[in-house]
């Protein structure tokens, strides 16, 4: 029997307290989240967890693993997991510091809050309720940097379990789901595509190569490549929209109206609902550039160029038949809905690494990535309603 007393006293407490501390480390993607992971990897080791680390090549973030053993070392254990990295927030936008927590009637507001320090925040607090000397199978503790840019940390993260040999049975990812179970989601891709032109004065555009006019036939051809994507919908699916989507976020490139531009850059995203929609974008875009844009670019200039850099391809998200973690996750909250999404998780590589996974954790996706963005108290204690639940089932 879960203790709401608990819940709604000093592991309710804790948690703000714990997600207080979070919210002050400013963890953006591609910043150092040393100082972050270091704080958790205390917190875990005051319940008696062990940690592993891993870590960018500059050393300056990392991953956490922490496991609380239980009686069974070799049982497979649970995973619960969360990214410690934030997306930029703009101090002048939001009606107090971004980094420190406030609170007002029953929400807490900070960057990180929804998405997703709440979920570490209950999961530090709750750990010392798993004994070790009680429990029947391990609880694993997984915390990444850089999901936001394209699931950088987790790869390590997993490619260091299988060194290791360790195997999982389960992964609950925290993401922002209002504690609705989420089962599949859209995979993934961003992109970077450089142009690379000659420069020379306006008066004369022949004698130039204008990066950015490449780089408009080559938006131009994407968003032919979108709508096509919008008649390939697959029937049945639970997607929003329905149909794979592809979006242009970014383009940057030139000095000034009169002289011609040498450089531009346009960063784009795939969200591809199948391999096959993933597959067809690559390929047309793929053969565009090197059949159509290249030889018409290097034929005014050998030194032109167009290159396609991966910032990440993070593959989807699907239930597997009779999933065991999906199976978990709605006996704990007693919700048998099973949601889908269109943003991307680290759950497809989890997945992919043979572990059964699903979505489930406090705050909405309608406030992740806002400006003051928050999470109500109600969303929290939920959370930590279904972790007490979890560790009842594992004693």
């Amino acid at each position: 029997m879960v203790e709401q007393n608990k819940i709604d006293g000093e592991i309710f407490h804790k948690t703000i307290k714990i997600l207080k501390d979070l919210i002050k480390f400013k963890t953006v993607s591609g910043k150092p989240n040393i100082s972050l992971i270091e704080y958790c990897e205390n917190e875990l080791k005051k319940s008696g967890a062990t940690s592993l680390k891993t870590f960018n090549e500059s050393k300056t973030q990392a991953n956490l693993f922490s496991t609380i053993k239980g009686k069974s070392s070799n049982d497979k254990g649970i995973v619960l997991s969360g990214h410690t990295d934030v997306v930029p927030a703009i101090a002048s936008e939001w009606t107090s510091d971004p980094y420190e927590a406030r609170e007002e009637k029953d929400k807490i507001y900070g960057r990180g809050t929804s998405d997703m320090k709440s979920f570490i925040a209950c999961t530090l607090a709750v750990a010392p309720l798993f004994e070790s000397e009680k429990l029947k199978k391990p609880i694993h503790f997984s915390f990444t940097f850089d999901e936001e840019t394209g699931c950088l940390g987790v790869p390590l993260v997993l490619a260091d379990l299988k060194r290791r040999n360790l195997n999982f049975s389960v992964c609950i990812i925290g993401e922002p789901t209002s504690m609705k179970p989420i089962t599949s989601h859209k995979g993934y891709n961003e992109y970077v595509t450089h142009f690379t032109g000659l420069s020379g004065h306006a008066s004369n555009p022949d004698v130039g190569v204008s990066a950015i006019e490449y780089a408009i036939e080559y938006s131009n051809k994407l968003l032919e490549l979108r709508d096509t994507l919008k008649k390939r919908q697959v029937d049945k699916n639970k997607f929003f929209p329905p149909y794979s989507t592809l979006q242009i976020g970014k383009i940057s490139g030139g000095t000034s109206a009169n002289v011609i531009a040498d450089k531009c850059s346009l960063e784009w995203e795939v969200r591809p609902i199948n391999k096959e929609d993933d597959n067809f974008i690559t390929k047309s875009i793929d053969d565009f550039t090197k059949e159509v844009l290249l030889p018409k670019i290097k034929k005014i200039s050998p030194k032109a160029n167009i290159k396609k850099e991966i910032v990440g391809e993070v593959i989807g998200f699907n239930k597997d038949d009779n999933s065991e973690a999906v199976n978990l996750i709605c006996n704990l909250t007693g919700d048998n809905t099973e949601g889908a999404m269109s943003f991307g998780t680290e759950a497809g590589l989890f997945q992919n690494a043979g572990i059964s996974t699903v979505i489930c954790g406090p705050g909405s996706i309608d406030q992740a990535h806002t400006v003051d963005e928050y999470i109500t108290y109600d969303q929290i204690k939920s959370c930590l309603k279904m972790l007490i639940s979890l560790r009842d089932k594992m004693i």
